[in-house]
């Protein structure tokens, strides 16, 4: 099998790439670069599996650019609710349209299999209870809306000569080359690392589930060879049921993997986004697929990680490692334009 993987320089793609190289997966690969200044750590395994990118634009993706691929892998979208509440217009443009775009051109071409990661940011705000794809969305932010309509348009599609599925992933954590520093595990690993000290500004009470970037990874390699009537329209969120966590329980996970870090909390919060989700689904219907992880091997991975290359509270706070700092100093710089296109 040949697999079109669109962002594979971002920090799953960096990851996703040679794991489905190493179970003998052809890969082509399609970035637009936004992320190539931020590399965190050279791992052999996956520098010897680096596969032959195109360095485009989503927007501008074509039907030559899928020749000779069977299947799709599609991460490549303007990631994170800041990043997509910073420019609403653009996120539109590239998380919605590009991606029902590149859809539509897939199955021009003949591709059958188009695997899409969504996310469990669109249930938003939550009651509490545990949530399964056949919950209401509730979606807070523009990222989280384009990932509904994404579903919804491409879902649109399937049918006896297109099989999409979309993976609805809990928050990633744990060690890429491509590292990022704006997502929580990782975040307060890093602060742990660096301060020996969590100081979080709210009281730490919503839910967040998550899963380790490999466990997404194998997610996506599973949905890419089941068979087409296994997955075919189907909607499965990523990750395991003890795997949902209070923000202030993340915290007390990674300070116990981190000598001396202190944690703190302060009052309660504005951010609303708060869901607890089931995986109930994925661990039944999912052909092969089992989650691998817990937080507390995540918490323990990075930090041995920060122990080896002996990081730095400057390479912490490297703009290439959170995605909106990135994009600011692009376009602050005159390197992309304000739709962020390349000048």
């Amino acid at each position: 099998m040949r697999v079109f993987v669109t962002g594979v320089n971002g920090y799953i793609g960096a990851v996703l790439a040679p794991y489905l190289m190493e179970r003998g997966i052809d890969v082509v690969g399609y970035d637009t670069g936004y992320y190539r200044d931020g590399w965190l750590y050279s791992d052999n395994r996956k520098l010897c599996r680096t596969p032959f990118t195109i360095n485009k634009d989503l927007r501008h993706v074509t039907a030559e650019d899928l020749a000779g691929c069977e299947a799709v892998a599609h991460l490549a979208e303007l990631s994170n609710d800041p990043l997509g509440q910073n420019n609403p217009e653009v996120t539109y443009e590239i998380n919605h349209k590009a991606s029902v775009n590149l859809a539509k051109l897939a199955r021009e071409v003949g591709i059958r299999r188009f695997v899409y990661t969504s996310s469990c940011s669109v249930y938003g705000a939550g009651t509490g209870e545990f949530l399964d794809e056949m919950a209401k969305v509730n979606p807070q932010t523009a990222y989280a809306v384009c990932k509904t309509l994404v579903e919804r348009d491409v879902g649109a599609m399937a049918g006896a000569d297109f099989a999409p599925v979309f993976l609805r992933n809990a928050t990633a954590y744990g060690p890429s080359p491509r590292m990022r520093f704006d997502i929580v595990l990782n975040d307060l690993s890093a602060l742990a690392w660096t301060t020996r000290k969590i100081a979080m500004v709210s009281d730490g009470s919503p839910w967040r589930p998550l899963v380790h970037v490999e466990d997404i990874c194998e997610a996506i390699y599973r949905a890419l060879i089941a068979p087409e009537d296994a997955v075919r329209g189907k909607v499965f969120n990523v990750g395991q049921n003890l795997e949902n966590y209070r923000v202030r329980e993340i915290a007390e996970i990674v300070a116990s993997h981190f000598p001396g870090c202190e944690v703190t909390t302060g009052p309660s919060g504005g951010d609303n986004r708060s869901y607890r989700v089931s995986f109930d689904r994925i661990a039944n219907e999912l052909p092969g697929f089992k989650c691998r992880y817990t937080a507390a091997d995540g918490a323990r991975q990075l930090r041995e990680l920060f122990e080896r290359i002996q990081m730095s509270p400057e390479i912490y706070q490297f703009r290439a490692f959170t995605r909106l700092k990135q994009l600011k100093y692009l376009q602050s710089t005159g390197q992309i334009d304000s739709h962020f296109f390349w000048k």
